[in-house]
């Protein structure tokens, strides 16, 4: 890790001179956003490609400029169907790869929703908690025979993280009045700490496991925000980090927003960031500052005992709907 990037590197610049053929990478969420950006990275690079989609009809005019890199010989590209909040699409997207029997350098656990207003899958999970973090754990854990020794798991999480720790008493709301800010940070402190136990996990196959705070930006994750509520939002972050001493946010370009995930997927000594957070292609400092808009990690997300918890809790959660 020798060379410097930072919040303004893009993840072409992650990547310059660096040649991907032979290295097969899993993305889930890969039709837009930060996903879409990190695939076309990728595959410019010269890698194979499994993208995981939840409509493919719909992602095929979203997802034409990796299609046409890909028929010219510049890396491969394989679209795969994926809905996070059902476990039945889950398995079988699970069920497609297994069969297909490509091993796996990297998997890279992309898509999500971000507060959403309150809903509960076909499996009764909580919205968010099941698309954010559920879905991904058991996918990953299902396929995780095809990643290769010395492979990496990359878990897109959140400064969010820093509202809420995972709350294992009541993980769907079911006791509680549901917030939907609240449910976005404990499904992103849950993406955190199934890095944590899945790099515990792992790492004597040399596998480790990172989560990743892209950067602020305007992604398809906003969507269903109104103009009024986007203004709020940054003048509420504005104001926290203003009170705190902080620097303003800064907005990212995709392109930026996707370097640390390309960082953390092919660059980074994954032995000096394995069951780290990182963000701006860096491993970020552990800062418990109340303030939830700070920079940093909170330590919560690091909790060896609670990430073996969640995760007895997550294999019981499935098991019950299995």
């Amino acid at each position: 890790m020798t060379q410097q990037f930072g919040s303004k590197t893009s993840a072409d610049e992650v990547l310059e001179g660096i040649d991907l053929k032979g290295k097969r990478f899993f993305i889930t969420g890969a039709s837009s956003g930060i996903g879409f950006e990190t695939a076309r990275t990728l595959l410019a690079h010269g890698a194979s490609v499994i993208a995981a989609v939840r409509d493919p009809v719909a992602a095929d005019p979203a997802t034409a400029a990796i299609r046409e890199l890909a028929s010219q010989g510049v890396g491969s590209l394989m679209l795969v169907e994926l809905d996070l909040a059902s476990l039945q699409s889950v398995r079988a997207c699970a069920d497609q790869l297994l069969s297909g029997g490509q091993s796996l350098d990297v998997i890279i656990a992309n898509a999500g929703v971000m507060a959403i207003p309150f809903g509960r899958t076909v499996d009764g999970f909580e919205a968010q908690f099941a698309i954010n973090y559920l879905g991904h754990f058991a996918l990953t854990n299902r396929i995780e025979p095809l990643l290769v020794d010395h492979g990496r798991l990359v878990v897109l999480s959140s400064q969010a993280h820093r509202i809420a720790d995972v709350n294992l008493d009541d993980p769907n709301f079911e006791q509680q009045a549901y917030d939907p800010w609240i449910a976005y940070g404990r499904s992103k402190t849950a993406a955190c700490l199934f890095a944590v136990e899945f790099d515990r996990r792992h790492r004597e196959r040399g596998i480790r496991a990172v989560s990743v705070m892209p950067g602020n930006s305007f992604t398809n994750l906003v969507r269903h925000f109104s103009q009024a509520d986007l203004q709020g939002l940054f003048e509420m972050v504005g104001s926290a980090r203003l009170e705190a001493g902080l620097p303003p946010a800064e907005l990212k370009e995709i392109p930026q927003a996707a370097a640390t995930s390309v960082w953390a997927a092919v660059v980074a000594d994954k032995d000096a960031v394995g069951g780290r957070y990182l963000e701006d292609c860096a491993v970020a400092p552990i800062n418990d500052a109340l303030n939830p808009f700070a920079d940093g990690a909170r330590s919560y997300a690091f909790d060896a005992h609670k990430a073996r918890q969640l995760w007895e809790k997550s294999e019981a959660l499935l098991n019950a709907v299995s």
